[in-house]
């Protein structure tokens, strides 16, 4: 239990009432319309939803989780931060597919891309997921922070989740995306001052860099300092195939679309820029502060590894970078290190939220139950959405408990696993239909399943690591969709031609490129792509 002086509880009350007073200041701009709301007017400059990029990928969890692979494995752990690395291929690639889509979300994206009754049950498939998912992952963030709370006023688990997701509920209610996203700002500043300042600080108190180098060595521990080491191609605790594996899908799942669960998030940042171009600045910029972060962090937790020994438990090794500030800072900077978590959780949470809300209330309500609603009444059901979302993450957030990191990887990893690839084939080839992809969906969604938690637990199959599991889902998902595809009719051409010329996809589209030069389309928008580059240098 770390003790807080009036100065420390000080900083932590004054950044309560600035998150909540977001809300306030911006509920004007997010009562206007469901496109303010959701998506800020889809007017914002590249540097606003780049910096909310790297607030939000920046949660409570993520100094627990990278801590503890660190901790354990030294800077080969960084390797599991690579998932961040689709960012920069998407940001050249499927960021500007999508923004050209002007699909407000990911789910709206498959009644562009396909066409019939499979395109609607894709749309609220996706929505349904996504709403699930936004639970799933703000309970998980949430319980993270229960695990900080617990550890610093010894409080309950449930205490840490409820009170600060609900805080931050208030202000995502009131403004909406406009209120999240401006809040990211400031939270994103805040959190990599003081994420600087920390592992800095736990560097100087082991005596810098080098003192770290020397100090494992004498530890007998060396090999923490090379990210590249390997015990062979599947065995040992270093196998090159897991080494491979965390190269190979990140960088090309960039060239799809929801090839990580991250990117609906990326996704609604994508949407919010003002055009093309800023969409693309905005997850670059947030990819490089992000791997930046890690950086920086794994400084850190070298240092804490040095100063503890390498004795920590690995329950203990996911709280290490927070020890830093508790046990290091002097009195009143730990209030104002605890006000910089709160900005790292509140930031996760918020857009989360808001994120969950819009596809519950754009692709189920308003798509599905009732498309005439005016925008007042999409704004309503907006707020209560995100207040279903706050209550169902609660439930997620219990269930999860401190099993925050096996959690993390199973749905960072294997739950997407499966539709890894089709994510790609979406936007890589043309005859990849709505039928191919739903199956995907609804396949993979069983099979990770049965080959991570059930086949294993009843003895019929071994306990595969991670990896090798990632692969064994590829290609059992595979064999479901690809006959499907194949089985089933193409997308209607005309829809076909339509997302080709207006989204510009890469890859194999020769049949629908042919379609649209014969109907004379694509020299009409080269025309129209002309005048709006010049208009945009002008700028």
């Amino acid at each position: 239990m770390v003790e807080f002086a009036p100065l420390d509880y000080f900083w932590t009350v004054a950044y309560l009432i600035l998150m909540i007073g977001c809300g306030a200041v911006f509920y004007r701009l997010g009562k206007r319309s469901g496109a303010d709301f959701f998506l800020a007017g889809r007017g914002l400059p590249w540097w606003i939803p780049g910096t909310s990029n790297f607030a939000t990928h920046t949660a409570t969890d993520t100094p627990m989780w990278f801590s503890g692979l660190v901790y354990s494995k030294g800077l080969y752990g960084v390797w599991y931060s690579l998932f961040a690395g689709w960012c920069a291929i998407s940001a050249w690639v499927s960021t500007r597919i999508f923004r050209r889509s002007l699909a407000g979300t990911q789910a709206e994206w498959q009644t562009l891309r396909f066409s019939g009754l499979g395109a609607e049950l894709l749309r609220g498939w996706m929505a349904g997921w996504q709403v699930a998912l936004s639970m799933f992952v703000a309970g998980w963030v949430g319980i993270a922070m229960g695990n900080v709370c617990e550890y610093l006023f010894n409080w309950p688990l449930w205490y840490g989740l409820v009170i600060f997701s609900t805080l931050c509920c208030a202000y995502v209610i009131a403004a909406g995306y406009w209120g999240v996203i401006i809040a990211d700002v400031q939270q994103g500043i805040t959190m990599f001052i003081v994420i600087i300042l920390v592992s800095v600080w736990a560097a100087m108190a082991v005596g810098g860099p080098t003192q770290i180098v020397e100090a494992l060595r004498e530890m007998g521990q060396s090999e923490m300092l090379n990210p590249f080491r390997t015990s062979g191609f599947v065995d040992g605790d270093y196998p090159l195939l897991w080494l491979i594996t965390m190269i190979i899908v990140p960088f090309l799942g960039g060239f799809g679309m929801a090839t990580h669960f991250d990117w609906f998030v990326e996704a609604q940042r994508i949407q919010s820029a003002k055009n093309v171009r800023d969409a693309s600045y905005s997850i670059w910029w947030g990819t490089a502060a992000v791997l930046f972060r890690n950086a920086v962090w794994a400084l850190a937790v070298l240092a804490i590894f040095v100063i503890t020994r390498g004795e920590l438990s690995a329950e203990q090794a996911q709280l290490a970078w927070f020890k830093v500030g508790f046990d290091y800072f002097p009195v009143g900077m730990v209030g104002f290190f605890f006000a910089a978590i709160l900005a790292i959780h509140i930031s996760s949470i918020g857009s989360i939220l808001n994120l969950g809300s819009m596809y519950a209330t754009r692709d189920l309500y308003h798509h599905y139950i009732n498309p005439k609603a005016t925008e007042k009444k999409v704004v309503w059901v907006g707020r209560l959405m995100t207040l279903v979302v706050l209550v169902g993450s609660f439930f997620f957030g219990i269930m999860i408990g401190k099993d925050i990191v096996e959690w993390l990887f199973f749905a960072l990893w294997l739950m997407v696993a499966g539709t890894w690839l089709p994510n790609i084939l979406q936007v890589i080839w043309w005859r990849f239909n709505a039928w191919g992809y739903l199956s995907a969906w609804i396949a993979n969604l069983g099979v990770c399943w049965l080959v991570v938690w059930i086949l294993p637990s009843f003895g019929i199959i071994p306990d595969f690591p991670d990896y090798i599991q990632f692969w064994l889902l590829i290609l059992l998902v595979a064999a479901v969709y690809i006959p499907i595809t194949f089985l089933t009719k193409p997308d209607d051409m005309d829809k076909l031609v339509k997302v080709y010329v207006q989204t510009r996809p890469i890859g194999f589209w020769g049949p629908v490129k042919r379609e649209a030069e014969r109907r004379g389309l694509l020299q009409a928008r080269d025309k129209i792509v002309m005048v709006a580059e010049k208009q945009i240098k002008e700028e």
